[in-house]
């Protein structure tokens, strides 16, 4: 397990290392300031921020870093303020604990987190894949309909013809009903 602690305190950041005593492998790598050249550098299995208590510029710097590299985050934070658990939640956070670093807490928190961080990857990668077959169900629908006005087909005439296009083209089925569609567009005069 490769750990990132970020904490300008070097006894906080100490607390976090020893709850890892005894975790094999574990590679723990300690830096005072979040810095995107060296999380990409290092490539760490969980990032974990302590802090007296986060401000929303480093939410916001959070939030910018892991949507383009999404990695387990774990904050630890002395205290707390209304609406920031909920910012550093939506910055990527999968744990936020306040007054609560105990080396002995350290591992499950972290396990709890990495798992936390895996269903939630999961569960946005289900959530993507159901918008795009949505979208792409959607085109073949509206193509469907073109080609049942044009060529006087029934619905289950016109989805047999968007198959076989498919299948002679080796294209999925939404890709060929996209082309139909742009294909009709420039006919009719859409694009110029």
């Amino acid at each position: 397990m490769r750990v990132l602690v970020i904490d300008p305190d070097h006894a906080r950041a100490a607390l976090v290392a020893a709850g890892l005593q005894g975790v094999e492998p574990a590679e723990v790598r300690h830096t005072t300031l979040y810095d995107e050249a060296e999380v990409l550098a290092f490539a760490p299995d969980v990032v974990v921020i302590a802090a007296e208590s986060p401000d929303r510029d480093t939410l916001e710097s959070l939030r910018e870093a892991t949507e383009g590299a999404p990695r387990p985050v774990v904050m630890f934070v002395d205290r707390s303020e209304p609406g920031l658990a909920e910012q550093a939640v939506r910055a990527g956070v999968a744990a936020y604990v306040v007054d609560g670093l105990a080396p002995g807490r350290v591992r499950s928190i972290l396990d709890v987190a990495m798992s936390r961080f895996a269903l939630t990857q999961q569960l946005r990668g289900d959530l993507a894949k159901a918008k795009a077959d949505l979208e792409s169900r959607k085109v073949v629908d509206r193509a469907k309909g073109l080609l049942m006005k044009e060529r006087g087909l029934d619905e289950d005439g016109a989805y047999r013809l968007l198959r076989k296009l498919a299948m002679d083209r080796g294209k999925p089925i939404g890709v060929v009903a996209a082309d139909l569609l742009a294909f009709a567009g420039v006919l009719r005069g859409d694009v110029s």
